[in-house]
């Protein structure tokens, strides 16, 4: 006896519930990682296009924050708390649709177990964000393949995918290969190609940017997947990493289902199935070639995996025995998924593992890379009291400012330190290490001779102005440290310099973005 659609309705809601209030409660309860605060820029100066990524995250955040009326971690991440419970619906759907009820909820489980799906698209505010509500709802519409005007649809939201993410674009590449290689006589729809035309449209922002701009984005971008020479060690990180990223469950069951879709072995509409293929193993493939040559992150082909979960699904209903329980593999999935949190959010709040074995000042906890999500508030904190007794002292005035070279920490800083206090941070580096905060600077008035900036380092990423920057200031002084404590220990040093009398004009947005990457 299967599990009753009606039960299976009711697990449905109880796991969409669930889940939306356990990564509620993340989501305000965690700082923001280096990336996150990051895209906080994006809301907070919105643009056509960005140097990183196109501009969807930013207007998800400014939607559901109110345009950052409500700028608290809860509200600029509420929009992933929102779009990953959509998300499981639709996966559901989706699964119902090329199967059944009891494969939806298996899909909606699978995808739930998912790290990916449920911290970095569903916790964390990242382009994924958008991307997985968009991808999906392609998919979704492409299946349903019923009415030729569907593609209309579909060419809506995979380009609202590419405004959101530049891999939205694998949407088309296995639509077309689909098409090309199964289903030839679409050439002749006069659909698919009005949906080419609205996917192009919703792309016009970020080309409108990028000639603004040098098309700095597409040169950025294209010097990250090429490189020199092979090297596999960086294709078995990239497979840990998504072995890991997709929940070693998942993984491990698209493997078995898609070397049981070559050998014809799920039961499931064939065109369904091909489109799937199509569009997710491209996708694997080809961030599995750019890894023999170049570092890559782990997430970029996870809407690929993404995919493969609702093969998985079918897969686990056509070899299902007890229709009543849930299969063992599924339960699993949740089990790892639920360690994985209990012990990576533990190991940020406590760090009871130890990480990072440095005693010196200068290099405490610079193996732990969960500090990057620990101590910004405590470090906002402590330096307005530090502020306001340097100020008092003469040291340095109101109207100083922080500046740093790379965009983080110049974004954290920027949210935990300069924003409670209404301190301008400004970005002095090159492009590749500044990013938005070109842009940004410009938003800010520039930089003007004579000023005083603050400089803060920690002992993660430890850099002495005195080396970068002594071309800039008149003088440049070591004034204090403020150390950033975890559970009563020790966890990280924060070094505070002062950067007096700016003597040398930083190049301007005009000069830097013409920088060749």
């Amino acid at each position: 006896m299967r599990i009753k659609e009606q039960n299976i309705n009711k697990i449905l809601i109880w796991l969409l519930v669930i889940s939306a209030v356990v990564r509620g409660i993340l989501a305000a309860w965690m700082e923001f990682g280096n990336d996150e605060v990051y895209y906080w820029t994006y809301a907070l100066y919105p643009d056509w296009s960005h140097f990183d990524h196109p501009p969807m995250v930013g207007w998800v955040i400014q939607l559901f924050s109110l345009n950052l009326l409500f700028d608290s971690e809860f509200f600029i991440r509420l929009s992933s708390i929102v779009f990953m419970t959509a998300d499981t619906y639709i996966i559901y759907r989706i699964a119902k649709e090329i199967k059944d009820a009891q494969a939806g909820l298996y899909a909606a489980i699978l995808y739930t177990a998912s790290v990916y799906a449920f911290v970095i698209t569903g916790v964390f505010i990242l382009p994924d964000t958008p991307l997985m509500l968009f991808w999906l709802l392609a998919v979704w519409i492409a299946i349903k393949s019923e009415k030729k005007k569907n593609l209309l649809l579909f060419g809506l939201f995979a380009g609202l995918a590419m405004l959101s993410k530049y891999s939205g674009v694998f949407l088309w590449v296995g639509m077309g290969l689909y098409i090309l290689i199964f289903n030839r006589k679409e050439l002749k729809n006069p659909y698919l190609y009005l949906a080419l035309i609205i996917s192009a449209i919703c792309c016009i922002p970020i080309l409108y940017w990028n000639i603004q701009n040098g098309f700095v984005s597409f040169s950025f971008h294209s010097g990250r997947i090429g490189g020199s020479g092979l090297n596999f060690s960086m294709l078995g990180s990239e497979l840990a990493g998504e072995f890991f990223y997709n929940n070693p469950v998942n993984f491990v069951l698209a493997l078995l289902a898609v070397i049981a879709a070559f050998k014809g072995k799920i039961k499931m509409e064939k065109n369904a199935q091909r489109l799937l293929l199509c569009t997710a193993l491209p996708m694997i493939g080809l961030f599995w070639l750019f890894s023999l040559t170049k570092p890559t992150l782990p997430h970029w082909n996870a809407p690929a995996y993404v995919l493969l979960i609702l093969l998985s699904a079918v897969y686990l209903r056509d070899r299902s025995t007890h229709l009543e329980q849930l299969p063992h593999s599924i339960t699993t999935a949740l089990v790892v998924l639920l360690l994985i949190l209990v012990v990576g959010v533990a190991e940020i709040k406590t760090g009871f593992i130890p990480l990072d074995k440095h005693t010196e000042p200068e290099q405490l906890g610079r193996d732990d890379f969960t500090l990057d999500m620990y101590g910004w508030r405590q470090l906002g904190e402590k330096f307005a009291d530090f502020r306001e007794k340097k100020i008092a002292e003469g040291e340095m005035s109101e109207t100083d400012g922080i500046v740093a070279n790379q965009w983080f920490p110049l974004a954290n800083l920027d949210y935990y330190v300069a924003r409670p206090l209404g301190m301008r941070v400004m970005g002095l580096g090159w492009p590749e290490q500044l990013h938005k905060y070109l842009w940004i600077n410009e938003e800010r008035c520039g930089f003007q001779l004579g000023e005083n900036y603050w400089f803060l380092s920690d002992s993660r990423y430890l850099k002495d102005p005195k080396e970068i920057y002594q071309w800039y200031f008149e003088q440049i002084e070591f004034i204090g440290t403020i150390p950033i404590e975890r559970c009563g220990k020790p966890a990280k040093n924060v070094f505070v310099y002062t950067c007096k009398g700016l003597k040398t004009m930083p190049p301007g947005l005009e000069q830097l973005k013409t920088h060749a990457f």
